[in-house]
Formats: C-alpha cells, sequence, structure tokens
C-alpha cells in the first residue's frame, strides 16, 4: 500500500487520534489511529497533584512548547484549550487560518474534526443499546448484509477496532477516486464496497486493528433502529442534549464560517492544496464532522463521564462501563474501547482529515480537559502533529500523564 493511501486511512481515525493517534487512511477524515491501551480499572478519584497549576510562567512554558512544535511540523495555525479546575485555564491560538492572506488563527473558527465522529457514532449507538433496541454482541449480520464473516462480528468488535475487516480508506482505487474529485459524494454502500473487496484480516476479536469500515457499518445499524439519518440521530440524541450549538454533521462540503482554510499533501499530485471545501462524505460515520473550540471542550467530558453538563446522564453508567473498557491496543501504554481511547490517563480521540487534526481529551482523575485544533494533517517525520502538540503540552501541565501515542501509518 502507498504511503499516502496510508495517511488517508489515518485522517478517519484520529480521525484520529493518530490512528487511534496514529495515522490510518481514515486519517483522512475517517481514521483515526489506536489509541493507547487504557486500562479497565477505575478512574482514581481527583489528587489535586494530577496537572500543574497554570502560573505565568507555565503558561510561558506552554506559550514556548507550542511554538516550537509549530515550527518544526510546519503547522500554519493552531488553536489549544487546556482546562484545569482551580488550577486555571490556557486559550491561545497561534499562526494563521488561512495562509493567502494571513487572517489570524482564533479560538472561535468552526474546524473539521475527522475521527472525533467515531465518538459521536458510538454515542448513537449506546443509546440504542440503554433504550434495549440493541445489543452490543450482536452480529452484524442482523443488521447489514453483504459483511465478510457478518456473522461472527459483533457490534462490540466493529465499535473496538477489533473485527479484522479491511480499511476501505486504504484501498488503492478509493484513494484515486477520492483525490481525482474532492468534492465528490459517497454514499456508506459505496465505502463498504472498497473495503469488502479485500478479505478480511483476521478473525473477528483476534487483535486490534483501526478501520474506518466498522464506523461506517455502525452508523448504518445506528440509521436502521433509529429510522433516521445519522446526522438527524446525533443531532437529536447526541448535541442537542448535550447543548453543543456549534457542533454538526454535514451532508456535503458545506462549512459554516468563519472557519480556518486547511491545509494537506493528500492530494493527487502530492502538492499541497487547501481542502476546506472538500466533501468529507467519504469518511461519513467515521470521521465527516464539524465542531469548534468550546463545544469539543463540553464534549471531552461529556464522552469521557457519561455524563451531560448539568448532571443527568447521557449513557447509563453500566453502558458508559463498558465503552471505557479499553483492552490494550497494539501501542505500549494505551488502550482502545468503545470508539474511544485512553492514553496514559487521557480519554478522549483525535481526529484527522485532509487539511485539518484535532485532538479532545480528558483526564478524569484531575478533571482536565485539552483541546487542540490545527489547520494541516501534514505529517512531520511520520508523527501526527496533533500528537506532537498533545505530547508537549501534556509533558508540561501533566509529567505523569504524558499523551505519548506513537504514529502508525494506518491509525488515524
Amino acid at each position: 500500500m502507498s504511503h499516502t493511501s496510508a495517511r488517508l486511512r489515518r485522517g478517519a481515525v484520529a480521525a484520529a487520534a493518530a490512528g487511534m493517534l496514529v495515522t490510518p487512511a481514515a486519517g483522512w477524515a475517517a481514521g483515526a489511529p489506536p489509541l493507547p491501551a487504557v486500562s479497565a480499572t477505575p478512574t482514581p478519584s481527583p489528587s489535586g497533584n494530577e496537572v500543574r497549576e497554570l502560573t505565568p510562567a507555565v503558561r510561558r512554558q506552554l506559550d514556548a512548547a507550542v511554538q516550537d512544535v509549530m515550527r518544526v511540523a510546519h503547522v500554519p495555525g493552531v488553536t489549544v484549550g487546556l482546562w484545569t479546575p482551580g488550577k486555571g485555564q490556557y486559550v491561545r491560538s497561534f499562526g494563521v487560518a488561512d495562509k493567502a492572506t494571513g487572517r489570524p488563527m482564533s479560538p472561535d473558527l468552526y474546524m473539521r474534526i475527522g475521527s472525533e465522529t467515531k465518538t459521536f457514532t458510538v454515542t448513537a449507538l449506546l443509546e440504542l443499546v440503554d433504550q434495549g433496541k440493541v445489543g452490543l454482541d450482536d452480529t452484524i449480520d442482523e443488521y447489514v448484509d453483504g459483511v465478510p464473516n457478518g456473522d461472527r462480528i459483533t457490534l462490540r468488535e466493529l465499535a473496538g477496532m477489533r473485527s479484522g475487516l479491511f480499511n476501505y480508506s486504504e484501498d488503492d482505487d478509493f484513494f484515486k477516486a477520492f483525490t481525482s474529485d474532492p468534492q465528490r459524494p459517497f454514499t456508506p454502500r459505496q465505502l463498504l464496497e472498497y473495503a469488502f473487496r479485500h478479505p478480511v484480516l483476521f478473525p473477528p476479536g483476534e487483535k486490534f486493528d483501526y478501520s474506518n469500515t466498522n464506523l461506517i457499518l455502525l452508523g448504518l445499524v445506528v440509521e436502521r433502529l433509529s429510522g433516521r439519518s445519522l446526522a438527524d440521530c446525533i443531532r437529536q440524541g447526541v448535541l442537542e442534549p448535550v447543548g453543543l450549538r456549534h457542533t454538526l454533521f454535514p451532508t456535503g462540503n458545506e462549512f459554516p464560517t468563519p472557519h480556518a482554510q486547511g491545509y494537506t499533501d493528500q492530494t493527487a499530485t502530492g502538492e499541497v492544496e487547501d481542502a476546506a471545501d472538500w466533501n468529507p462524505s467519504w469518511g461519513w460515520a467515521a470521521g465527516a464532522m464539524i465542531s469548534d473550540l468550546d463545544d469539543l471542550r463540553v464534549w471531552a467530558r461529556t464522552v469521557a463521564t457519561g455524563q451531560l453538563p448539568d448532571g443527568r446522564t447521557l449513557i447509563s453508567p453500566a453502558t458508559q462501563k463498558q465503552r471505557l473498557t479499553t483492552p490494550p491496543s497494539s501501542f505500549p501504554g494505551a488502550g482502545y474501547g468503545l470508539g474511544i481511547f485512553d492514553v496514559q490517563g487521557w480519554i478522549g480521540h483525535n481526529g484527522s482529515l485532509p487539511g485539518y487534526e484535532s485532538l479532545t481529551v480528558h483526564l478524569p482523575s484531575a478533571e482536565a480537559t485539552l483541546v487542540v485544533l490545527l489547520d494541516t494533517d501534514i505529517d512531520h517525520k511520520g508523527t501526527e502533529p496533533s500528537t506532537l502538540f498533545g505530547e508537549a503540552i501534556t509533558k508540561i501541565v501533566s509529567p505523569a500523564h504524558v499523551f505519548d501515542l506513537p504514529a502508525q501509518p494506518a491509525a488515524r
């Protein structure tokens, strides 16, 4: 597989986390790399020593660290939000949102969030679990026909990236189709066709392998059981209850303003292009969504705890416990649960698709939240820039919990 198509795959996930935090083709929009292994043990109660106070000196350290990553990785613009109850907050934007005009990056911009979409799709599925409409151990053939090993692959294995299904965003024909016309729409069934032309990689449940194909199937399950489009189901069942007014699931290439332009080298020629108006339908349930800094701040805590901002539950404690059971991934210190990762205690997801990357994580032991949004997905020596920012920031603020997810061409 070509390096370029692998990166695309990445976008869908971390989409990624970098695959969770890796960099799979979905890394395009849908892919997110596999996340660091998360422990299934209960989260410790806040100790007060998990994060440093954001004093003026620490803020200066953060400024310098963020700007250093920008310089080394050639990132045009980035916004960082860090909230630490009782110890201050840090919200800063650096660089430009538009290289042509010099318009500065700012915290109020809409951004494409790639594989962070997976956390919303899986939440919609878990709500159906709580309603008794579906079981996580149901097999996918009960809801979608024609899936290889469909009578053996469970919804739990799909959400946990352990199905063995080939990642469609790594298919060479898909890459050619997308890059030849980045504004063309793809249907979920078309995406699955790219995946199903390949043999399964391993028996269901045997191991972890980040694949955007898994989320396309779960999106179809949500639509079938809810009787609504995935976009409507997420809007009515997730965004509205949580109060996320600047988060949306686009149906085409619409992009609210103000937004940052996005710069990518995942192109037909390999040259850097502005991908702001590209159609993210190829990522669909794995990576098509849009959000902003404030909404992601709220979502980080909600998805990590299952609780709404007002204290009510979005997901039942029993179901949330299953989401946060994070068996080891293929990366030391990182685990992946049901559409979510745990990297050294930071719970959440990353996202990547052409032109954009994001990282939204919450550290329950300190009730701290970190959100990073940037306007490029171009790797630096094989590592996603979102991971570089996450590691640099957490080394300063939470040295006992460093977000150090290794990159791999296949997990975004």
